[in-house]
């Protein structure tokens, strides 16, 4: 019993930041435009918070179709947040990621698809280990087409929970690039307690679940 216990505390102790507990007051969040951000090259963009960005970069980038993931902030209503000031729940920005994609191979609808099935959906304020504003779940729209799919998404989805789906549906505004060591961390930092843990587990879950959706060297 004594170990079961070390090593559930062990991986509670793993976490992608500092576990900050705070949350944000939905007072700051105001009724504003989503912001469009233009095809380029070819190439769409669309914006997902859903835990540690490590793990949902991983996520993304094994689907067939994606481009690029970039990890960031997002969410939030300070300028030119860092890992260590969104980490005190204080900014109001959650771990975010920028996908680039390309809509000709997969649309916006799937990728929503994704998000909902790579996650614990009802976790409110965290994913796994990590807990905290920082970490809670938000899918960015931006414009009224991608709203109505992801609720309409969203819907779906909750006909398999008993409890209600935890992520926030906000229009976007602005994405922060993280810094330059969050970027592909769990491909450069395979060795990791957290990647080993927590990150890879979460990754192989969804492999498992979309095996249809993946690039030829995610299998």
């Amino acid at each position: 019993m004594k170990s079961i216990f070390l090593i559930s505390f062990s991986l509670f102790m793993l976490s992608c930041g500092n576990g900050n507990t705070q949350t944000v007051s939905k007072e700051n969040i105001t009724t504003v435009e989503p912001v469009e951000v233009p095809v380029q090259d070819g190439m769409a963009r669309a914006y997902f918070a859903s835990g540690c960005f490590w793990c949902v970069e991983a996520i993304y980038e094994s689907i067939e179709g994606v481009d690029e993931v970039i990890s960031g902030y997002s969410g939030g209503h300070t300028k030119n947040p860092t890992y260590e000031s969104s980490n005190t729940g204080r900014t109001g920005h959650a771990e975010a990621v920028e996908v680039i994609y390309d809509p000709e191979i997969i649309n916006f609808k799937t990728l929503v698809k994704v998000y909902y099935g790579s996650q614990n959906p009802t976790q409110v304020n965290g994913q796994g280990p990590d807990n905290g504003s920082q970490y809670r779940s938000i899918i960015f729209y931006q414009n009224k087409d991608q709203k109505g799919i992801i609720e309409n998404v969203k819907a779906e989805v909750a006909k398999n929970y008993e409890k209600p789906l935890a992520a926030e549906i906000l229009p976007f505004q602005k994405f922060w690039i993280a810094e330059d060591y969050h970027q592909n961390y769990e491909k450069n930092n395979p060795g990791n307690p957290y990647i080993q843990n927590v990150s890879i587990p979460r990754l192989n879950r969804f492999k498992e679940k979309f095996p249809e959706l993946l690039k030829e060297n995610s299998h």
